[in-house]
């Protein structure tokens, strides 16, 4: 098992575990190939997809009362913005949740920011916390079109 990520943050340690378990816990036999429960989830419709959000969206939050950059908690938005919404298109999303891994990207983002000291500065400020639940508002709006209009075009 790899070792945790901060030993003396508990706050981070937690997140680096859930972020194994959504995203790597799991390995097919014979193969280098790993999955965790956040694509078997997501096969869930509507409910699954938001669920992985949410709990990638609540790592993140924690990330960014640790004190990461903003140019950190921005790229981590995006990365669960792109699983989101390419995971909300039926079919080719249950496929692609197995691949992309946002949590796991996410996990290396902060790596990078506090092993190696890349993407310096502060990202606890206010303007990261609206920025945060803004993005979070449109991303839940994307989604339930996507979901609404799969839904509506499937009953003609």
């Amino acid at each position: 098992m790899k070792q945790p990520l901060l030993k003396k943050n508990n706050r981070l340690i937690w997140v680096e575990r859930v972020s194994r378990l959504l995203d790597d816990q799991f390995r097919i036999p014979g193969t280098q190939f790993r999955f965790g429960l956040d694509p078997i989830i997501n096969l869930i419709p509507f409910a699954g997809d938001i669920s992985g959000y949410l709990l990638s969206s609540i790592l993140v939050l924690t990330m960014v009362k640790s004190g990461v950059s903003r140019k950190v908690v921005i790229l981590m938005i995006l990365n669960i913005l792109v699983d989101a919404v390419i995971g909300a298109i039926p079919f080719i999303g249950n496929i692609f949740d197995f691949y992309y891994k946002a949590n796991t990207r996410n996990i290396k983002l902060l790596k990078e920011h506090y092993q190696e000291g890349k993407h310096e500065g502060g990202g606890t400020g206010v303007i990261i916390v609206i920025l945060f639940f803004l993005v979070l508002i449109l991303a839940l709006f994307i989604y339930l079109t996507i979901v609404f209009t799969g839904w509506f075009i499937n009953l003609f």
